[in-house]
């Protein structure tokens, strides 16, 4: 079983930092309209949007689950909801934890990707160390088995089935997700085309209008580029 920490530490962005902002009117928990232009792709808000701006996120960096914290709810409102933006989500998968809880993420029609993608960064603090703390018995089973034995395996130890519930699935809709290898595939040869030709090299990492910004890894940093292209 390959590090987590060893992943983190590799790949996962940096610095992260307050964004001195506005009040938000209200949490932006309702639904966007949403569209899946390819797997482990989703476009949230207006399709004619003046800026696109492209987050790659992985589920298991910790500053991916600090920028949601931060930045989610002034970023959904004041930018996409306003229809000054259209939010492109690119999972960028680092382990098997991380292909996991995309897979699931990706479950189901794109009205409901948001939602998922905000639960699973959101709630890492409680899932993620399940995962990190798992005895040598349960890591075994994560490298065992077919890979839908070995994702069910994950899933069940971190608690997905549970929280994929709270979202309205059901066991067998959850089960025939993990089983989707086409997905998975995809998912990780998306990452690799990610890193050799948009030279994304850590989490997150955010492009506007397809131009990847270097050494932008926070809101603050992030919301300053946005404002001035705006």
């Amino acid at each position: 079983m390959i590090s987590l920490r060893k992943f983190a530490a590799t790949f996962c962005g940096a610095l992260a930092s307050a964004a001195i902002l506005p009040a938000a009117p209200a949490a932006a928990k309702g639904p966007l309209s949403a569209a899946t232009t390819a797997p482990g792709v989703h476009v949230i808000g207006k399709s004619d949007a003046e800026v696109k701006l492209t987050e790659y996120v992985s589920y298991t960096c910790s500053h991916c689950a600090h920028f949601e914290e931060e930045a989610g709810d002034p970023l959904r409102i004041f930018y996409v909801a306003s229809g000054k933006t259209k939010l492109e989500v690119r999972n960028y998968v680092r382990d098997p934890y991380d292909l996991t809880a995309a897979m699931l993420a990706n479950c189901g029609p794109a009205s409901k990707f948001d939602r998922n993608h905000v639960m699973f960064l959101t709630e890492q603090d409680t899932w993620l160390p399940k995962l990190t703390k798992a005895t040598q018995a349960q890591t075994n089973r994560y490298g065992t088995g077919s890979y839908l034995q070995r994702r069910q395996a994950i899933a069940q130890d971190a608690g997905f089935y549970d929280m994929m519930r709270r979202r309205g699935y059901q066991r067998i809709e959850i089960d025939n997700c993990l089983a989707d290898e086409d997905m998975a595939k995809a998912l990780a040869a998306n990452s690799m085309t990610y890193s050799r030709e948009k030279g994304v090299r850590s989490t997150p990492s955010f492009a506007i209008d397809d131009v990847v910004l270097a050494g932008t890894h926070d809101w603050k940093t992030l919301k300053f580029q946005l404002d001035l292209r705006l």
